[in-house]
């Protein structure tokens, strides 16, 4: 059978909290006739998603022919993460679709390679296009998958932009500390909950969100957590919305993120365009663009529990807000979309 190229732009999605504002966004900003976005699984509508927005749901199991059929047809197929190993399998036998596949890389999908199926391995050496803004993950799958396609740099989703928030931090007492953004092992609370340990007799109060991930894990932290610090360690477990946790981080005093690997990025560019101060591993992609773009972060092999100097935190602050902006973000996209 015979398929006739449409001019579409195909997006294939599993459903995270990043997609409907970046479907709002494409919609408010681009023409959407041009737009189909593919959400793999079952319907449901949560993150912000409705049913009025312009999206179709496509069962992985038995509608796989209907979604050959729009990536065979589409302009560019934008696969937003490489999550679905059935997905994964359909590239692989017909590696020519993957010369119009651009991938928006989320760091979990290609990070540790020798946990990845040999399949996407294949899959990610022999990808057209690869999405993201932080160049060295790009680097990390030339020398890890042997990639070899283009380089296509994009802030991926809205989440990501600088924005002034109007909001006045809470007095407190107390130093406020963040760790991590999730209940997933990489943020390694154990790890950042022992070098705090020192301080637990201080006046203090650490912080982990918890709502978003791995159930079990989150139980392990919060017992930890509350082992060392009492009732100075508050889990966060239920998600918050989004005015609710811009207030949250707009009354942290000091963020700790020991991800080893691209990670939390929204939160950690809000943070900084609050002027706060972050530690975060030396040894990472998200460190060396940091550095690049003139943002001083701290390393989490030394902290200190003092507050960021507010010359320096206005210069991030600065510094973050030229750089993650709603003007750049839409040059990338107008770039990607259009670009033959």
């Amino acid at each position: 059978m015979a398929f006739v190229e449409t001019g579409m732009i195909v997006h294939v999605i599993v459903l995270d909290k990043f997609l409907p504002s970046f479907i709002d966004f494409v919609s408010k900003h681009f023409d959407i006739t041009k737009h189909r976005f593919i959400f793999i699984g079952k319907p449901e509508y949560k993150y912000g998603l409705t049913i009025n927005h312009p999206v179709e749901w496509i069962d992985k199991k038995t509608k796989v022919f209907r979604l050959l059929r729009y990536m065979y047809e589409a302009k560019k197929i934008i696969l937003h993460g490489l999550w679905v190993e059935r997905i994964n399998q359909l590239l692989f036998i017909q590696p020519w679709l993957l010369k119009k596949c651009y991938w928006v890389m989320w760091g979990g999908d290609f990070y540790f390679p020798e946990q990845q199926s040999w399949i996407k391995k294949k899959v990610i050496k022999k990808m057209g296009h690869f999405i993201t803004y932080v160049k060295g993950d790009y680097e990390l799958t030339q020398k890890w998958y042997r990639a070899k396609g283009e380089y296509h740099e994009c802030f991926m989703y809205p989440s990501n932009l600088y924005k002034e928030y109007d909001v006045k931090s809470k007095k407190h007492t107390t130093l406020n500390i963040l760790v991590g953004n999730s209940a997933t092992d990489t943020n390694n609370h154990r790890e950042i909950f022992n070098k705090l340990e020192k301080y637990k007799n201080e006046n203090i109060q650490i912080f982990a969100p918890l709502s978003y991930g791995d159930e079990n894990y989150a139980k392990e932290v919060i017992a930890y957590g509350k082992r060392l610090f009492g009732d100075k360690f508050v889990p966060l477990t239920d998600f918050m919305a989004f005015e609710k946790y811009i207030e949250f981080l707009s009354s942290i005093d000091i963020a700790i993120f020991a991800h080893n690997r691209q990670q939390a990025m929204g939160t950690i560019i809000t943070l900084l365009g609050m002027g706060k101060k972050v530690y975060m591993r030396k040894d990472t992609t998200p460190w060396e663009l940091f550095e690049k773009i003139g943002v001083k972060v701290f390393d989490v092999e030394n902290i200190r529990l003092e507050t960021i100097d507010k010359n320096l935190g206005s210069k991030n602050r600065k510094r973050i807000e030229e750089y993650f902006s709603e003007a750049n973000y839409l040059k990338q996209l107008k770039k990607l979309f259009e670009e033959e």
